[in-house]
């Protein structure tokens, strides 16, 4: 009896120690993800006997100073636009309010306007030391939204400086890793990466980057005239190749036709009329009497 006793202790120590481990495995985001949703959430959260005791005194204040104070109770939304009201220091109902027309408590409530719309800004020229060693100045532009209205109030101070600095700090640390021949190849390439970037890092503000663009890249002078006699150079020993091969491909030519004209007496006879009404065409003073072939010939064997 005595050893099922402290079996059944055993059994119990080790489930509680179980437990005890499993809360403190579980991951630092999770609880930090937990602990967003309630902040989100905490609208619906009870606001007490003082709350209450406020509502009803401001709403009591409302009622009397009716109709003056319906400019400040009523309120009107843009299609574009969308209200985070807080009663007491709490979102109210855990949702954005429009758009339309909104009444609030003058006394209790207060609300922040949201833009919705597509927004851009330009990343300031941002001096860069590539992964070759070659400093260059890169600026571009970021186009993005908020999605959600309450985590870009709740989650961040400042969701329109954040976004900013963030896409400064990004386009520095992917460039730094990128060579100059790449970040001038690859441009397209590397604003598509800095756009995934910025909109996982964003995700929890509520924003949704559309789209990222590097509008100018802009290199010393000294290797802007590095890279032209490269290029010069380049263009200059391709321009030599194919006149190497144009001659080789005009010898080629010729030897045949050297060799079809020996083959057809005719063919040579022809040849050479066409080279004296060549030369009669130009306006000179030099007349030229053609011998026949086959005095040439003649000559030729002896």
């Amino acid at each position: 009896m005595i050893e099922k006793r402290a079996q059944h202790l055993r059994d119990v120590t080790s489930s509680n120690l179980y437990r005890e481990n499993m809360d403190v495995d579980v991951p630092a985001t999770s609880r930090k993800r937990e602990s967003q949703d309630k902040l989100i959430d905490a609208g619906g959260g009870d606001i007490g006997i003082c709350g209450w005791v406020l509502l009803i005194l401001s709403a009591l204040f409302a009622a009397i100073t009716f109709p003056l104070s319906i400019w400040f109770c009523v309120k009107i939304i843009q299609e574009y636009e969308r209200a985070v009201v807080f009663r007491l220091g709490r979102i109210m109902s855990g949702k954005a309010k429009g758009p339309g027309l909104m009444f609030i408590l003058p006394c209790t409530d207060t609300f922040i306007k949201v833009d919705l719309r597509i927004i851009s800004f330009a990343i300031p020229p941002q001096e860069i030391l590539t992964k070759d060693s070659v400093t260059t100045t890169v600026d571009g532009v970021v186009y993005y939204k908020i999605d959600s209205a309450i985590k870009s109030v709740a989650n961040v101070s400042n969701v329109h400086l954040a976004t900013a600095q963030l896409a400064q700090t990004t386009l520095r640390n992917i460039l730094g890793t990128q060579t100059l021949s790449s970040i001038l190849a690859n441009r397209e390439e590397i604003a598509h990466n800095i756009q995934s970037i910025l909109d996982h890092a964003t995700h929890q503000w509520g924003v949704n980057v559309e789209r990222v663009e590097m509008r100018d890249v802009r290199l010393p002078v000294q290797m802007q005239r590095a890279m032209a006699a490269e290029a010069e150079a380049s263009r200059e020993a391709r321009a030599k190749i194919i006149a190497a091969e144009g001659e080789m491909n005009a010898s080629r030519a010729l030897k045949e036709a050297s060799m079809v004209i020996c083959e057809s007496p005719a063919a040579l006879q022809l040849r050479y009329l066409q080279t004296l009404s060549t030369i009669a065409a130009e306006n000179n003073s030099t007349i030229v009497f053609p011998i026949p072939i086959d005095l040439l010939q003649g000559v030729i064997k002896k």
